[in-house]
């Protein structure tokens, strides 16, 4: 009689060490218009004063000094069809709308002639403001972060490749509030247009794959409220539309 063959002890699986101590936050990333793939996002740099009347209605002079930026953070993104709840510590936040350039190849010193070809593709975006937290920043000489960089205060569309619409040089900009118009302005009126952009902003910082740019916005920002249904475009890019929670 054959013996029965003895069953071979299993192998213990050998446990993975985790690769980091707490979780890891989920990368923020954004729809791109006629594609499955979303385009990751990294990091957001925004324009401050880019629109001659907006920069006139702030009490600034419109005087084509070199353009300045500040941050948000990546995470702090909000699709559009989604909900801004309204933030704490503001009595008084404002909209404002914008074209946003996504960089899909990064790079140090870039020539404005050669700046395009670092673009991917544009959206449209609403930089939300905590005007008052920002005014009395100002005031003090203190970082704008508190005004410009809390949760959810980078809203965006979906983000359209440059080879479907192009690289835009004019088109309306414009944003309702429940309907009404708010905000009406033209590409053509950027002081600083989007090769100037990344060819300054690339001398300050080392752009990568994935940075959004807020170009800056047209005048007519102002105050929203709970219960706002805010919808903007840029011509020929894309259309966003948000609510005030």
């Amino acid at each position: 009689m054959a013996k029965a063959k003895k069953k071979k002890p299993a192998r213990a699986k050998k446990k993975l060490a985790a690769p980091f101590v707490i979780p890891a936050p989920k990368a923020p990333s954004l729809p791109v218009a006629g594609e499955k793939a979303r385009f990751p996002v990294r990091r957001i740099y925004c324009v401050g004063r880019n629109y001659a009347e907006h920069s006139r209605e702030m009490g600034h002079d419109p005087t084509r000094e070199l353009p300045f930026f500040f941050t948000k953070d990546s995470h702090s993104l909000v699709a559009s069809g989604g909900v801004f709840p309204y933030p704490s510590m503001s009595q008084d936040v404002h909209h404002e709308i914008e074209l946003v350039a996504a960089v899909g190849r990064g790079g140090s010193d870039i020539p404005m002639e050669k700046a395009l070809r670092h673009i991917f593709g544009y959206a449209v975006g609403l930089d939300m403001t905590r005007r008052d937290l920002q005014g009395e920043a100002k005031k003090t000489g203190r970082p704008w972060e508190v005004g410009k960089a809390f949760a959810h205060a980078a809203l965006c569309s979906k983000i359209r490749p440059a080879t479907k619409s192009g690289h835009p040089v004019k088109g309306l900009v414009w944003l309702k509030i429940n309907g009404e118009m708010r905000q009406k302005g033209d590409l053509s009126e950027m002081i600083w247009n989007v090769p100037e952009i990344v060819m300054h902003l690339s001398r300050l910082f080392p752009l990568s794959a994935g940075d959004l740019i807020f170009t800056g916005t047209p005048s007519g920002v102002g105050p929203v409220k709970k219960g706002d249904v805010l919808e903007g475009g840029v011509e020929g890019i894309a259309t966003l539309k948000v609510r005030v929670g």
